[in-house]
């Protein structure tokens, strides 16, 4: 949870816990972004402000991008990193419970990054830990971090993030990255614009949630219809670790995909983001064009993380 609290700067949010993209105001946000430009002179010269800091990072699922970039930032702000990336290299394995394994790893560092297959692990883990928490992905949930670097591409690609058009496409019922960004763009002025099959529709508790907060919500089946009035474009998987029915799955892959035909009514400055992994929802001719910006998103990933850890540890 992200609760503000006495901080040597006014400039560095000081954060308790990253468990949720809602526990942030827009103020924590915009402080935590503008302290990740400060990270970039950081990542290529290199720094001890976390030296003698432990990070623990606990995956119970695969992950190539979030494991990595957190041990990245880590490194580059002097700390050090321990941890598994699968559960069979640790005593779950065994049977041990989240809570036993979270109880013993405190013991052995300063901040856990966990990822778990179950929503709303990350929260349980926070009320069990004294070390801060850092929610790298829970179940079909939330994923903070994620949206708090596309925040950051956005910004840095277009120069802001209010008075854009965002659309958002593919699986928006399982997809936790859609939802953590959905709930991170309605602090700002935003239009959102969810395009996904009608089975995968964002979740009507989240969508009134959005238009609770005052954001502008849209809903369509068809990208052709909106690439011609958007800003951002947001790919995403259909992913089948999520599907409970597996012919469901069947029925839905590769409903969408992202080509240059279809980019021919696109604006200019239009960007495309993609959380990654891609399957085939973006064709690999699109990497060349100037919208792709889905393999820059990982680097700005490390200088947002890098930001969180400083925030969360100094």
């Amino acid at each position: 949870m992200a609760r503000e609290t006495q901080s040597e700067s006014d400039s560095v949010p000081k954060i308790k816990d990253v468990i949720s993209i809602r526990d942030f105001s827009r103020d924590q946000i915009e402080k935590l972004l503008n302290l990740a430009d400060k990270m970039g002179q950081v990542f290529h010269s290199g720094s001890d402000v976390l030296r003698g800091k432990i990070l623990a990072t606990l995956f119970m699922e695969p992950s190539t991008r979030t494991r990595l970039s957190f041990t990245t930032a880590m490194y580059k702000l002097g700390g050090q990193v321990i941890g598994f990336d699968s559960p069979e290299m640790s005593s779950v394995a065994k049977g041990e419970n989240l809570s036993d394994t979270l109880r013993a790893v405190e013991n052995y560092c300063d901040v856990i990054v966990l990822r778990h297959h179950l929503e709303g692990a990350a929260r349980l883990a926070a009320d069990y830990t004294r070390v801060p928490i850092i929610n790298a992905g829970s179940g079909a949930e939330e994923h903070p971090t994620q949206a708090l670097l596309d925040l950051y591409t956005i910004k840095k690609e277009l120069g802001r993030i209010d008075g854009l058009k965002i659309a958002l496409l593919g699986d928006l019922k399982y997809g936790r990255t859609v939802h953590s960004l959905s709930y991170a763009l309605a602090l700002f002025d935003t239009s959102l614009v969810f395009v996904s099959p009608e089975t995968l529709r964002m979740r009507r508790e989240v969508t009134l949630d959005l238009k609770n907060m005052g954001a502008k919500v849209e809903e369509f089946k068809d990208l052709q219809k909106v690439i011609s009035d958007i800003d951002v474009l947001y790919v995403t998987r259909i992913q089948r670790e999520r599907f409970p029915d597996p012919t469901e799955y069947e029925k839905l892959k590769g409903s969408y995909q992202v080509n240059l035909e279809i980019l021919k009514n696109a604006k200019p400055t239009l960007i495309i983001m993609h959380p990654l992994p891609r399957i085939d929802e973006i064709v690999p001719e699109v990497d060349e064009t100037p919208h792709a910006k889905y393999f820059k998103q990982p680097y700005y990933g490390v200088l947002v993380r890098m930001a969180i850890l400083k925030s969360l540890l100094t």
